[in-house]
């Protein structure tokens, strides 16, 4: 194969990948829903929910592991739905540093 046209083939990949980056919204919750984190494909928080049942004074310790299980979840929902785009541009092809 001709590496310029290899090339070629990889910058369109990634410009493909960034596309769908942005477009990309992941939510994570944790409590049964009473917390939930919207995440963008590029890891960028972009909302938080809490519900008023999950506020409590006297634990907020409780509220803060929701918090982080929900951002957790969505993170980690961001990385398979890219892995997932990723090996369906490639065919499934493992590519070094990419996913």
């Amino acid at each position: 194969m001709n590496p310029k046209q290899l090339m070629k083939q990889v910058q369109q990949m990634q410009e493909q990948m960034q596309q769908r980056m942005t477009a990309l919204r992941v939510e994570g919750s944790a409590g049964g829903g009473m917390v939930k984190a919207a995440m963008n494909g590029s890891k960028e928080l972009l909302a938080i929910t809490i519900d008023k049942e999950a506020v409590d004074p006297n634990d907020v310790e409780m509220l803060q592991d929701l918090v982080v299980a929900a951002v957790n979840e969505a993170s980690r929902k961001v990385d398979e739905e890219m892995a997932s785009s990723v090996g369906a541009m490639t065919g499934g092809m493992k590519i070094p540093g990419l996913f």
